[in-house]
């Protein structure tokens, strides 16, 4: 706590004025942090919708790879009927060529899977590391009350 000096009228004013113009100059550089805080907070906002967004983007570029790929197996067994008729003339090429089909889009399947693992896991540490500014901001504006209030 500041302590004045007193002189024949009271407080020693030009000490009172100072520390008045120094508390007005702290209290003006919370309050511009605290619009900045209300910024980043906003931008933040603004992040993660696009990021939901991008999620639901995600899931349905799932959803359409696994639906693509029941297409796939769908007409593999498909053709793999036509091919039983024909392998009486060339069974071994055709069940090769079946094969290499199936476990390319079995890789490029896990591929994806992987892609999407690593895409949540690095969403989720963005989201943590935004959840853990805002709660940051929590404990700055618990210590401004703090120090409001003495």
């Amino acid at each position: 706590m500041e302590k004045f000096s007193t002189s024949l009228r009271g407080y020693n004013k030009e000490e009172v004025n100072k520390f008045v113009d120094d508390c007005i100059v702290k209290v003006d550089n919370m309050l511009n942090q605290l619009k900045q805080k209300d910024l980043e907070i906003e931008a933040l906002k603004h992040d993660l919708v696009q990021y939901k967004n991008m999620e639901a983007t995600f899931n349905k570029a799932i959803l359409v790879a696994e639906d693509a790929s029941n297409q796939i197996k769908r007409m593999a067994r498909d053709e793999s009927s036509r091919l039983i008729d024909d392998a009486k003339k060339n069974a071994s090429r055709i069940v090769n060529n079946a094969l290499l089909e199936a476990e390319k889009t079995q890789r490029e399947t896990e591929q994806l899977r992987r892609n999407i693992i690593t895409f949540k896991r690095r969403l989720k540490t963005i989201l943590e590391n935004q959840l853990d500014l805002v709660d940051d901001i929590d404990h700055i504006l618990s210590l401004i009350h703090i120090w409001r209030c003495r």
